[in-house]
Formats: structure tokens, C-alpha cells, sequence
């Protein structure tokens, strides 16, 4: 399923750019999806634990995604 990730702070900066869109498997949890921007992103690549939120809430890198979330 495709997810865009947006991009705020320091990532932003990093990355260039506000949002990156990905890859990943249906049922795929927060931090499948971050470490798919990592390497994505090379400006990311040392970012492990980035702060992550889903459906505007912050979230653990365990949830698993839907594709439906914001």
C-alpha cells in the first residue's frame, strides 16, 4: 500500500522535502514504515527514534497501519 509520510523540524530539513511517499505491506506498523523512509531518504538514515503520530495522535512504532489513517 502506498503511505505518504509528512515531514516536520529537523526531518524536513533533513530529507528537503515535507512529505515522502513509500511502499509497505498491508498490516505494516509505524516503525516498518519509518525504517522504509530511511532508506528512502538518505539525510535520514541515522534518524532511529523519531517521534511518530497517526491520525494526529502520537503513536508507538509498533501500531500497525491500515492505509486509511491521516
Amino acid at each position: 500500500m502506498t503511505v505518504t509520510v509528512l515531514l516536520f523540524a529537523r526531518y524536513r530539513e533533513a530529507a528537503g522535502v515535507p512529505a515522502v511517499v513509500v511502499e509497505v505491506s498491508p498490516g505494516a506498523t509505524l516503525a516498518e514504515v519509518w525504517n522504509r523512509v530511511r532508506a528512502t531518504v538518505p539525510g535520514l538514515g541515522r534518524e532511529e527514534r523519531p517521534l511518530l503520530s497517526c491520525d494526529h495522535v502520537y503513536a508507538g512504532p509498533e501500531r500497525p497501519i491500515t492505509g486509511r489513517e491521516e
